[in-house]
């Protein structure tokens, strides 16, 4: 399984010709099979795609029914476990604390890789590596 954080499906629904690039490399992975990702990362996008000032902002009803689109894709949900995993992961990486819970989100999931342009990319977290998919 790979993990897929919200700027991969931000990229996705991007109608900003700089991002045409990104866009078509967002939309082949969301093609595959072997995706997940968590609640944290949908409410993430949510938030972005449908911010007022953002270059072709989603209505409510669009951003809602791309998440459901994603929801195909197995989602982890926020748990107090996940949370204080997250609070590990803050101190020993010395990331943010929603950094730190989408790797831990991705690392209950199983997911040996993270695709995300957010992290250091090649960055080993304990067994989940990051990888950007948009290099």
């Amino acid at each position: 399984m790979r993990f897929v954080d919200t700027n991969v499906l931000l990229h996705s629904v991007s109608t900003h010709p700089v991002e045409d690039q990104k866009a078509a490399v967002a939309a082949r992975i969301l093609d595959a099979d072997d995706l997940c990702s968590s609640v944290q990362v949908l409410e993430e996008f949510y938030v972005q795609a449908t911010r007022p000032s953002r270059s072709g902002a989603l209505t409510h009803d669009e951003a809602a029914a791309f998440i459901g689109t994603w929801l195909r894709f197995p989602v982890q949900e926020m748990t107090v476990a996940l949370m204080h995993a997250a609070f590990s992961g803050c101190v020993r990486w010395r990331l943010s604390y929603w950094d730190a819970a989408v790797i831990e989100s991705a690392r209950l999931q199983g997911c040996r890789e993270l695709l995300s342009e957010d992290l250091a990319a090649g960055q080993d977290y304990g067994g989940v590596r990051v990888v950007n998919p948009f290099a």
